[in-house]
């Protein structure tokens, strides 16, 4: 997927993969600007308490940062967005910059994902994939099961393009 040509990484992406990409990294920006509701588990997971056994702290130190955390968070998200092509496929090339933005926002996206998919760290993914082919192949959570795989691969890609292996 991205490999590095001299100062950049650069990837081609199939009118399919912008589609995906742009609808998970769109429903991210939607989730942290439009209904943001601390109790949605994904918010959690996003914006995670700092002292967890210390509500009212963590809640001191979110009222300082959260805006700020927010604002950066829908700032990568856009990165993605505005380096996608509007339609079709086509090469996107990001420079150092560009490519953390972008790996802070597939994580993001990989994170939502994971959470409303219930994958956990001993989540075996290809079993689970293939326990929900052979259900229903054509189920939602083969979809976004696949989804979640291909971020996963995704962001594999750019960090290897990142240390100069790609």
């Amino acid at each position: 997927m991205f490999r590095r040509r001299g100062d950049v990484c650069v990837a081609r992406f199939e009118p399919d993969e912008v589609r995906v990409l742009r609808k998970v990294v769109s429903e991210v920006i939607v989730l942290i600007s439009d209904g943001f509701d601390r109790g949605d588990p994904v918010v959690a997971r996003l914006f995670p308490d700092v002292y967890p056994d210390r509500p009212e702290e963590s809640a001191e130190y979110r009222r300082y940062t959260e805006g700020d955390l927010k604002t950066a968070k829908i700032d990568q998200a856009g990165a993605v967005l505005a380096a996608l092509p509007a339609s079709g496929g086509a090469e996107v090339r990001l420079d150092e910059e560009a490519a953390e933005a972008w790996l802070r926002a597939l994580t993001d996206a990989r994170l939502a994902l994971g959470v409303r998919l219930d994958i956990r760290d001993e989540t075996d993914l290809e079993a689970e994939l293939d326990e929900a082919v052979l259900r229903d192949p054509s189920s939602q959570r083969v979809y976004q099961l696949s989804v979640y795989a291909y971020l996963g691969y995704l962001q594999e890609s750019l960090v290897t393009a990142l240390a100069g292996h790609g």
